[in-house]
């Protein structure tokens, strides 16, 4: 009997802890290679903006991105020469925001070839939209007390 408590137990923390079907099948769609292929603004004008506190709108347009779910890591390469070129590593995880909606965020956090971060800081972004051939990250910021929402938008490669 006791066997049986301790199986049913250890049965529903491993449940409780595991992924939603939203978050897993998200999984299954971003692995493999993306292309960034623009970032635009929710408001008119030029703006100088440093993205993932690494280089600007230009220099990421065009890069290149691969997403390995099992083990919740990626690359991203900057191709433009005019740009610090060369491959980025980072680490990621999709968390579920509402399992009603099926709203997710989905968090990067830059890391070495070894997968530790330097800083310990990392970037949520808004998981806006996600099908088998592109995908948009949204990422909300402040300017002048307003908010101000950034665009990326991906197509599978």
């Amino acid at each position: 009997m006791k066997k049986i408590i301790v199986l049913l137990l250890t049965a529903s923390f491993l449940l409780s802890c595991s992924s939603s079907k939203v978050v897993r099948e998200s999984q299954k769609t971003i692995k493999g290679q993306w292309s960034l292929n623009s970032v635009n603004y929710s408001e008119a004008g030029t703006y100088k903006i440093s993205l993932l506190n690494d280089v600007s709108k230009e220099c990421f347009e065009n890069s290149t991105w691969q997403f390995i779910p099992n083990n919740n890591s990626g690359t991203y390469s900057i191709l433009n020469s005019d740009c610090n070129t060369g491959e980025r590593n980072f680490n990621f995880t999709i968390q579920e925001v509402d399992k009603t909606t099926g709203l997710y965020n989905f968090l990067l956090k830059p890391t070495d070839a070894k997968g530790k971060s330097e800083t310990n800081q990392g970037f949520r972004l808004n998981l806006s939209q996600l099908s088998d051939t592109t995908m948009q990250w949204q990422q909300t910021v402040t300017v002048d007390g307003k908010p101000f929402i950034i665009n990326m938008n991906f197509s599978k490669l």
